[in-house]
C-alpha cells in the first residue's frame, strides 16, 4: 500500500482506491497518505471524510478532477446497490 500511494504522489498513477475499514491505525497507509498530502494530492475516505476522522477506506488522487470523478463513480455504485 505504501508503494501504491507513493506512485500516486510521484505522478506514476492517477489514483489509488480501497474500500477497507478505518485505515488510520495502519502505519503503511499513514506513510502513503503523508506522501500524497506532501505532493499535493487529494486524499479522503470513500465517504469523503478525511482519513482518521471517521472516514472508511481511501481515495487518493493526483488531482482534484480525478478525485471528483472517482467520488462520483463511487456514489453511482452505491446508488445501484
Amino acid at each position: 500500500t505504501s508503494l501504491a500511494l507513493a506512485w500516486v504522489a510521484a505522478g506514476r498513477r492517477a489514483a489509488y482506491v480501497t474500500d477497507g475499514g478505518d485505515l488510520s491505525g495502519s502505519v503503511h497507509f499513514a506513510a502513503g497518505i503523508a506522501l500524497c498530502r506532501a505532493a499535493g494530492c487529494v486524499v479522503t475516505g470513500v465517504d469523503g471524510a478525511a482519513p482518521g476522522e471517521g472516514g472508511r477506506g481511501l481515495v487518493a488522487a493526483a488531482d482534484a478532477e480525478t478525485h471528483e470523478l472517482l467520488m462520483s463513480m463511487i456514489g453511482l455504485r452505491r446508488d445501484c446497490q
